[in-house]
This record gives C-alpha cells, structure tokens and sequence, in this order.
C-alpha cells in the first residue's frame, strides 16, 4: 500500500535521520547493549542534528517543525535501529520538552529548553510510581509548601532516561484534599539534595534504555520550577497523553514492521528440506498475513499522525493506535521467531532482541487494557 502521509521535505529530513543511525548508532550496537545506556556523545550529535529540538522554537535553538510528521520520521528511524533509541529520545523530545514548551514560562523556556536542544539536558518524566502504573490519579508522591519552595518527598519507578537524566518533570500531590485537581508538575534538577537517579533496572528487553527509579527525600525545590499552574498537573498530563501513545504507536508498527522485512530475507534464503521455507505453503500463507497486518496497522496510524499534525487527533483515537499497533507488533514478531526456528531464541539475531524489546509496549504508555477503558467509555458503556 502506498503510503502518502510524507511529501519531499519529510523524505529529505529522513534521509539525515537515517544517516544518523547508520554512522552513530548501529556501528555501536552491542556497545550499547552492555553499557545499558545511550552515550552522552550520541545525545549531543542527535541535538547537533536538530531531532531534540522539534517541538522548541527557534529563538530557544530548537526546529519549530510545527509539524509532528518530522517528529514520526525520526520515531521511525530511530526503531529501525532499535526500540530503546526510539523511546529514549522520543521521552525526551516528544514527551517531557513539550511539557516545557507549553507550560513553561518564559524564565523556565530560556533557562532550559536550549540545553534540552542540544542535548546537554537529558529529560525524563516522572509518573509511574512503584505503588501504581496506569492509576496517574492515585499518586503518593507529596509535595508541600514551605515558604517560596517545595518539599518534595516520594518516588518513581520504571522511568525511561532514569538513570542519566538531568532534569525530570516529576508529577506530585500538592493538595491531598483535591483529588486528581491536587495535583501538581515540579521539575526536579540533577544536583538538588535529596533527588538520586537509583540504578538501572535489569529489564527483560531494551537494554539500552538507562531505565530507573527515581527517589525523592526532602528535596528542597524552588516555587520557581512549579511548570504550569497549581493543581492543573493531571489536567496536563491528559492534555499531553495522547502525542506520547501516538508516539508509541509509530515506533510499534515500524519496528516490527523492518524485522517482518528481514524476516521475509531470511525465508528466502533459508533451506529446509531442499527449498526455500518462504516457499513453503503454511510460511508463504503466514507471511502475507503479517504483511497485510502490518499495512493495516500502519495505515490507521498514519491517519492519526495526519490528524495530530492537523491537531485533530482525539484522546480515544490514540488509544486505539496504541494497542492495536502493540498487539500487532507482539503478533507479528512472535510469528517472525516462529519462523526463524532456534535462531529466532539466539540473542545474536535481531529478531529475537526485538521480540523482548517490543513486550512492554503493550504496558507502557497506559496498559492496553487501560487504552481499551478508554474507548469503552467512549461508546457510553
């Protein structure tokens, strides 16, 4: 199916993106693997490449793309190489920077967003907490007035970027009388006392990803890093939700969809009872299945890159994209170890990291139970 979503400014830009991958980061794949993180040199030549920036406006050294198509190339490109890369920039990119640009004042926009730009500042948000995942509403993290500033005490688990982060955009309970409209956004600096980037966790996929918990004793935090207004937290992590499952949705349906590809090689080249097992009728069957899924979810969520560009896209239409993608993804590259027999379990094929990688997709960014909460509620039941 010809897709139709991108025109000549996008495919040029994915070009640089695609280049950026090959030079900087599959020449060092395994070297990511065992240091369990994304170099500080690989973030500074991504901000040098302008794909930190997208959502910054020029005159704080960012793209301004204004066009969330350029934020889905890099996604795409970026899962080619692998899933951690993806998720890691997209958190910082896609997900806590627009937190800054939309909320920030004008103090907050010129003290951070250059740095985050350039990749000098690592951004990480702060929600899922060990007590709860997807219950954002129910948070335990606290924090109190104590004159100008605020006393934050709490902690977060599962933070992609944890480890290494320099700024986090921690969600806190600032009236516990209130509800979810007690809740407030308070960005946490590297160095402040009582903030400790915990270690990383030894996760089942994306080893590459310094995921870790965040803990918070007393840390003294200035009235002048409260992001947006008082109590208007959970109002915003709503607003901003659907552009991070969206972002999932693109990097599910495009990382499947390159080792569905690699796949489909290796079954034309792979010999079994002297033909190829691509030839094979249950294989060849199989295979135009998962192509036909693959297009499939691929179409809808390129409507929904379209709508967002367009700034039209809904809250429920994004949670569709997120779990249908991620239930197609685990389909499609289970089918895709399935078929490359013992070599699919070895670790040294692509295939097999991409099938543990791609497990918690169907968790993160709202459990896909949660995305289909979502919708149900949507048709009034």
């Amino acid at each position: 199916m010809r897709r139709t979503l991108y025109g000549p400014d996008h495919e040029a830009f994915r070009e640089s993106a695609r280049e950026f991958v090959n030079r900087f980061v599959l020449p060092r794949a395994e070297e990511l693997i065992d240091r369990h993180e994304i170099p500080r040199d690989i973030w500074l030549e991504a901000g040098k490449a302008g794909f930190l920036g997208l959502e910054i406006p020029e005159r704080f050294g960012g793209m301004e793309a204004g066009d969330y198509r350029f934020n889905a190339i890099v996604a795409e490109e970026f899962a080619r190489a692998n899933m951690a890369l993806s998720s890691s920039m997209g958190i910082h990119s896609d997900i806590t920077v627009p937190y800054i640009v939309h909320l920030g004042n004008e103090e907050q926009r010129e003290r951070w967003l250059p740095r985050c730009a350039t990749g000098e500042l690592i951004c990480a948000i702060g929600m899922t907490e060990p007590s709860g995942g997807s219950d954002l509403a129910n948070l335990k993290t606290t924090a109190v007035r104590d004159g100008d500033d605020w006393i934050l005490n709490g902690a977060k688990t599962f933070i992609t970027n944890g480890y290494n982060c320099d700024l986090v955009v921690v969600a806190a309970r600032t009236d516990p009388s209130k509800g979810a409209k007690g809740i407030s956004l308070l960005v946490v600096e590297r160095g402040m006392e009582g903030f400790e980037n915990g270690r990383k966790l030894d996760k089942v996929g994306q080893p590459e990803a310094d995921t870790a918990e965040l803990f918070f004793k007393d840390v003294r935090v200035p009235g002048k890093n409260l992001l947006g207004e008082e109590g208007m937290g959970f109002i915003s992590m709503m607003k901003l939700l659907p552009q991070e499952r969206l972002g999932s949705a693109v990097n599910n349906v495009h990382h499947a969809k390159h080792i569905l590809f690699e796949t489909l090689e290796y079954s034309k080249e792979r010999k079994a009872f002297g033909q190829a097992i691509g030839t094979m009728q249950y294989n060849k069957f199989l295979l135009a299945e998962l192509v036909t899924k693959i297009e499939v979810a691929e179409a809808y969520v390129d409507q929904a890159v379209e709508a967002h560009a367009d700034g039209k896209l809904t809250a429920v239409d994004a949670a569709k994209a997120k779990w249908w993608s991620a239930q197609t993804q685990s389909e499609v590259l289970d089918a895709c170890v399935q078929i490359h027999g013992g070599y699919g379990y070895m670790n040294e094929y692509r295939v097999a990291r991409a099938w543990k990688d791609a497990r918690v997709t169907k968790i993160w960014a709202g459990t896909n139970e949660i995305m289909k909460e979502l919708i149900g509620r949507d048709l009034g039941l």
